[in-house]
């Protein structure tokens, strides 16, 4: 990324006055290894922050004005509020996630003593299910953080992100994404209990091997798809279980346990519902041990079954996501392949060898076009930090 562009953009954006000291960050993207739909089961998951994320320029203001812009959308041109006025507004449109960031931590105590102008620009593919809205949120947190010293822990921004998906946004996700993307560390997954919120990180040595993303091309609006319809057909499943069973998630079962109480769950759809929940929480229990070990080949093994129980039992593949990961099974060096994130479209990833990267791509990308008529698109990934400040130094 040429971040001095960036930089000069901002200057011609906001103009050059009298404080020039900008300041620069990013917030990576994330992907999900494995241990889909299980976070707000109470369950674990396996994310890990990626190298494509939101960079962010910033600047202190002499008044109480935040004025935004986004390199991403120009015909937008700057939007502005003020730092009593921070409601959601329909027509700023992506900028309500920094609005809603900045109120979040000013209600919980921390008072802007002044405006900022913030220039954004992200690489994540638009729609793909890679997490660019709380890259956003994080980039916007750790900002504010770093520029006026407040001194907030890295998981209290984490939770204040969550609490702008859910409460100001309006979108019922677990804290999967922002933990990933607050708390990355660079080749390294993150083992992550959702229900302690107590984690460690696993180490990826992808020596031989390359992460590649496979964005569908097909839009997934994650507040219009059926994620909550399918948490609430697992809300369902629990309380049905709870009548005899004394837990609070389905991820406090083994799938033993499950096996001899799924009786109680009287619908055979909310049953493959919780089934998925229980088994994808065992199978990612399972990958960090394997990781541990260094059992690359087992790891994948766990990836594909993760996607074959997406795809049956919990129902969130479709045509796009299945043909993408059923031809990258078929391909010479693939560890393993599924889908990551809600589903619905976004995108998969595949762990791939890296000599077989390139037939890898041109052959998934023949078939995927074959079947579904339009292109794919193929990002060759690696694991990075979580959010952070971009020193000078660094960028000369």
């Amino acid at each position: 990324m040429d971040i001095q562009r960036l930089i000069d953009t901002f200057f011609e954006v906001f103009l050059k006055e009298d404080n020039q000291d900008i300041r620069v960050f990013f917030s990576p993207g994330r992907i999900n290894l494995i241990g889909e739909h299980t976070d707000y089961n109470g369950g674990h998951v396996f994310p890990c922050a990626i190298t494509y994320g939101t960079y962010g320029i910033a600047r202190k203001r002499n008044d109480q004005k935040i004025r935004l812009y986004s390199s991403n959308f120009p015909d937008t041109g700057i939007i502005k509020f003020q730092l009593n006025d921070l409601t959601y507004k329909k027509e700023h449109d992506w900028a309500n996630y920094p609005k809603g960031m900045i109120r979040y931590i000013q209600e919980a105590g921390w008072k802007l003593p002044s405006g900022l102008d913030i220039l954004v620009y992200g690489n994540i593919p638009n729609g793909a299910g890679l997490s660019s809205s709380a890259s956003l949120e994080m980039l916007i947190g750790v900002m504010i953080n770093e520029i006026f010293a407040f001194g907030i822990e890295r998981l209290e921004l984490v939770k204040l992100g969550k609490k702008v998906e859910n409460e100001f946004i309006g979108v019922n996700s677990g804290i999967m994404d922002q933990f990933a993307i607050g708390m990355g560390k660079e080749n390294h997954g993150i083992f992550l209990d959702t229900n302690t919120l107590h984690y460690e990180y696993a180490p990826l040595n992808l020596t031989n091997h390359q992460i590649i993303i496979m964005n569908t091309n097909k839009r997934r609006e994650l507040s219009d798809s059926k994620y909550n319809e399918r948490r609430n057909e697992c809300e369902q499943a629990l309380s049905q279980l709870q009548k005899v069973l004394p837990i609070q998630t389905l991820g406090e079962l083994s799938g033993d346990e499950f096996e001899k109480n799924k009786h109680l769950i009287s619908d055979e759809i909310l049953r493959r519902r919780a089934k998925h929940a229980v088994y994808e929480n065992q199978r990612t229990i399972k990958a960090l041990h394997e990781l541990k070990s260094g059992n690359l080949v087992e790891f994948g093994k766990l990836i594909n079954a993760s996607h074959q129980s997406l795809k049956e039992d919990y129902e969130v593949t479709g045509i796009e996501l299945d043909t993408l990961v059923e031809a990258a099974w078929e391909q010479r060096g693939t560890l393993g392949a599924r889908m990551t994130g809600a589903g619905f479209g976004g995108c998969a990833i595949a762990i791939v060898e890296k000599d077989e990267i390139e037939a890898f791509i041109q052959k998934v990308g023949k078939k995927y076009k074959e079947v579904i008529g339009y292109e794919a698109t193929f990002y060759v990934a690696s694991i990075g930090d979580g959010t952070k400040e971009i020193t000078m130094e660094v960028m000369s």
